[in-house]
């Protein structure tokens, strides 16, 4: 076995083969960009060297600058993880010429599947299962409109060397072939550097299977199961589950041994995934090999319980297949799903920024969490957007599937805009739920994944009864820490002159205000918003959560309070709240805290009206500050005089920041 590696690879799956290779006792080599001199995997790894500028073509993609490291830092074999280099054949045979082993297939088996065009030959000539198609050479418009005439519509034309779901295009009618072929051949030649294409026969409504394979140096190639990825949006993979809801016994062993016989066509040896197409009545197709460790694999690691990271360095390093065919177990049902700083509603749209909070389930038997970033790390514009891989395992799919459910209501994200919303409605559709879903479907049907921006009412109100407690809870605390914490003054109870315990509060909700009129103290209220009253009783908060019944029903809730914002999940739908100061003269600001304007959230300045030395009165507006794109104006809570003006125009302010005091 090694005693060093290098992972020429960054962010998730870097730390998760490092985590392998620290369970084995080797030490790992880990390479960074300037963007990335301060990720995990390099605080993760043994000892991490620099290679280049934050563009992946000048750093991750730069095979010398990755070879250079391994030499000098004594590393015996280098793990491309997946994506940059990890399918390059150039740079595979680069690192056996150096004398260092490559930790994935030989060069010659991938530059087989460097072409969908040959690698379809070659599977063809192997009896591995194919769709029927065109992939020849003569690529001229004429005999590629005769070709597609003689295998029939619907079909896609699909970029030679493409990958990434870039250069395809469905065809239902020979009227449209040549504009869509034009197009294909445009954003092939673009992305590839190629323009070749190939024609196939496309299949209704498919599924989307995969069967992973290993094979060893020594001749032997074995299946560990499927994976299916039906699941899908503009052909990337969106869900990820293992066993299949589709295949039957006969079906999973028949896609199994045609995996095997065509990782045996090209003389395969480590991790690598057979990728078919499966027709409504269980007819499957061949349609590539990924010839590196998948960003699904995870899923296949729940259900048999083998680590495939540990298996590729031990095949890597001479060593035969740990198991036989017969010896793979399958036990119980993982799904995986991608935590990604996106934006679905504007057409997920990649984020980036700052993880200002990142909860996340906590890891057990159920729930497994691969990360390559903490709170606090910035998801950076120069590479993929994902945040975190969460999968979850149970006895069976349905359980499995309340067990995503549960985790994904774990989850928060504060910073980038984030897919969980998206992913929670996922997760209770019912073309997931009933196991029916195409790889079609979520484009054919998006709407029906994106959020109602109605306004739940019963989250409101839990909202404001969470934000109640959390006052008291504050005020008892400021009391205790007071000079008379026996005074009447400083009990919070809520008590105002001529009105027990009446409070107005106020939340941010995508840009629109929301206020709420409240009464009442120690977990008894009534709540008042858009016009209807509310009883809620026996409230309670604490670390599990917020219970109480509203409205004589007994309800429970998710909280979340820090940072100036306050999450309320019901176990099936999310509320995303920022509370903001609310400036009357019944306030508490009427008292000492009538001295002092704040920003009621973080903002920039706009707009400043008061001068020290101004005689206000209240109400009168004194700043507007822009903040979550809306301008706020912040009024005087009482008459008095100007003390000192502590903001000015096209300042950044923090919450809670005094812009503006009055004299006492």
């Amino acid at each position: 076995m090694f005693s060093k590696i290098l992972i020429a690879n960054r962010g998730e799956i870097a730390c998760r083969v490092i985590r392998t290779a620290r369970k084995l006792g080797i030490r790992t080599v880990a390479v960074y960009s300037e963007a990335d001199a301060d990720a995990q995997h390099v605080r993760l790894a043994d000892e991490a060297w620099p290679i280049g500028g934050p563009r992946p073509q000048d750093s991750y993609l730069r095979g010398d600058a990755i070879l250079e490291v391994a030499r000098q830092s004594g590393a015996q074999a280098i793990h491309p993880g997946y994506g940059f280099l990890s399918e390059n054949a150039d740079f595979a045979d680069a690192v056996e010429a150096a004398g260092i082993v490559f930790i994935g297939p030989k060069a010659a088996s991938m530059r087989k599947m460097g072409s969908k065009a040959g690698a379809k030959e070659l599977m063809q000539a192997a009896g591995v299962p194919v769709v029927p198609g065109y992939t020849g050479a003569d690529q001229s418009p004429q005999l590629l409109a005769r070709e597609a005439a003689r295998i029939g519509f619907p079909l896609m034309i699909k970029a030679a060397h493409g990958g990434g779901g870039k250069g395809m295009r469905i065809v239902r009618s020979l009227d449209e072939f040549l504009p869509n072929l034009e197009s294909c051949q445009r954003e092939a030649a673009s992305a590839f550097g190629r323009d070749r294409v190939l024609l196939e026969r496309y299949v209704e409504s498919p599924r989307h299977i995969e069967i992973q394979v290993f094979g060893d140096a020594h001749g032997n190639v074995i299946h560990l199961n499927e994976r299916e990825c039906s699941a899908q949006r503009r052909y990337q993979k969106v869900l990820e589950e293992s066993p299949s809801p589709f295949l039957t016994r006969e079906l999973r062993a028949a896609m199994g041994a045609a995996a095997v016989q065509a990782a045996c066509a090209i003389d395969y040896a480590n991790a690598g995934t057979v990728e078919f197409i499966v027709a409504p009545d269980g007819r499957f197709f061949f349609m590539e090999i990924n010839t590196r460790l998948q960003v699904e694999h995870p899923v296949t690691e729940l259900v048999t319980g083998l680590d495939l990271v540990e298996w590729q360095l031990r095949v890597a390093a001479g060593e035969t297949l740990p198991l036989r065919q017969e010896d793979i177990a399958q036990r119980g049902h993982a799904i995986e799903v991608r935590l990604y700083a996106e934006d679905p509603e504007a057409g997920f749209l990649p984020g980036s920024g700052k993880l200002e909070a990142l909860r996340l389930p906590t890891a057990d038997a159920h729930v497994r969490i691969d990360s390559g970033v903490v709170e606090g790390d910035t998801v950076s514009i120069f590479y993929d957007p994902m945040i975190a891989k969460l999968i979850v395992w149970d006895r069976d799919r349905d359980s499995a599937l309340a067990r995503l459910r549960d985790a994904l209501a774990q989850c928060e994200i504060v910073g980038p805009k984030s897919n969980i919303g998206f992913l929670e409605r996922l997760a209770r559709h019912p073309a997931i739920v009933g196991g029916t879903i195409d790889t079609g479907y979520l484009d054919r049907h998006l709407d029906e994944f994106m959020p109602d921006h109605a306004t739940d009412p019963v989250l409101v109100v839990a909202a404001a009864t969470a934000q109640m407690l959390l006052q008291e809870d504050a005020e008892r605390a400021r009391a205790m820490d007071s000079p008379d914490p026996t005074s009447p003054w400083a009990l919070a109870d809520g008590w105002r002159l001529g009105h027990a315990g009446k409070r107005d509060l106020a939340f941010l909700h995508r840009g629109e205000r929301l206020d709420v009129a409240a009464q009442g103290h120690g977990g008894d209220y009534a709540i008042q918003w858009q016009g209807r009253k509310h009883d809620v009783r026996a409230a309670r908060l604490d670390a599990s959560g917020l219970s109480a019944r509203f409205d004589q029903q007994s309800r429970r809730f998710r909280i979340h309070a820090d940072a100036g914002r306050l999450d309320v999940h019901d176990g099936e739908h999310r509320l995303q709240l920022q509370p903001v100061a609310v400036y009357r003269r019944d306030s508490a600001a009427q008292g000492a805290e009538g001295n002092r304007i704040q920003a009621p959230m973080p903002g920039r300045v706009v707009l400043v009206k008061a001068h020290p030395g101004d005689v206000v009165v209240f109400g009168q507006e004194l700043l507007v500050i822009e903040a979550m794109k809306m301008e706020l104006a912040l009024k005087a809570p009482r008459d008095g005089t100007v003390a000192e003006v502590r903001a000015a125009a096209g300042d950044f302010v923090e919450a809670d920041a005094v812009l503006v005091t009055l004299e006492s």
